[in-house]
């Protein structure tokens, strides 16, 4: 299935039609378990340079993935009973995926989880429900700016990793690169579920995605 909007590494091509939307989302949900398992994600460090770097990555992402489980559960408080909410579902089904693969590899690399946490609860939490009290488009606008500040990010990690040495890093490449992925259907989603019609959709946008610099910076770091 072709993918939509991969920024700088892809070109547009499509739009996912609703129906192909979901099924596509359902389809990549199995793929998950057989691709991001049965090899060792990370290489032992060389140094504690190295370490240092790759701690960063997988606690930033780890971070991630967790603020947009916890953005995807305030969507489905407001909106799991309309009738987007099942396409919201979806999504979130993939982002579990994502956070019970990051946990993984945390745990077996014994890599500390950012101590924001707690906030990145609270805050993707009502960031979820706040933007779906504007209705479907509302929670579609916050999907796609999320997705695509994630999915942004994704892409800066891979070019670090492919310019420092594709080969080493080749596994945690494989699982970056199918996450980044799924969260650019999901923002290809938003944007067929008439994101850009929610009033200040720019505004909006644009705010979250501060939000999501600001999140992606200070998790790296603390």
């Amino acid at each position: 299935m072709q993918r939509a909007a991969h920024f700088a590494l892809y070109d547009w091509t499509h739009i996912l039609s609703s129906s192909t939307a979901r099924q596509c989302l359902k389809c990549r949900a199995a793929p998950l378990q057989l691709s991001s398992r049965g090899y060792s994600v990370l290489p032992p460090p060389r140094d504690s340079e190295e370490k240092a770097m790759l701690d960063r990555i997988l606690r930033v992402d780890h971070a991630g993935e967790y603020g947009a489980n916890r953005i995807y559960a305030g969507q489905m408080a407001v909106l799991g009973r309309s009738q987007i909410g099942p396409l919201i579902q979806d999504m979130w089904d993939q982002e579990k995926k994502h956070l019970g693969k990051f946990n993984e590899i945390l745990a077996e690399n014994r890599v500390r989880p950012t101590a924001l946490l707690p906030l990145w609860n609270i805050a993707g939490y009502l960031l979820g429900a706040s933007t779906a009290l504007l209705g479907k488009e509302g929670a579609m606008a916050c999907t796609v700016a999320v997705e695509e500040s994630i999915s942004e990010h994704y892409n800066s990690q891979i070019r670090a990793l492919m310019e420092k040495d594709p080969d080493r890093y080749i596994e945690l490449l494989k699982v970056i690169k199918e996450f980044r992925d799924d969260e650019m259907e999901h923002h290809d989603t938003g944007l067929e579920h008439d994101a850009e019609t929610v009033p200040g959709y720019w505004l909006l946008k644009n705010v979250i995605q501060l939000g999501c610099k600001a999140a992606i910076y200070a998790s790296e770091r603390v």
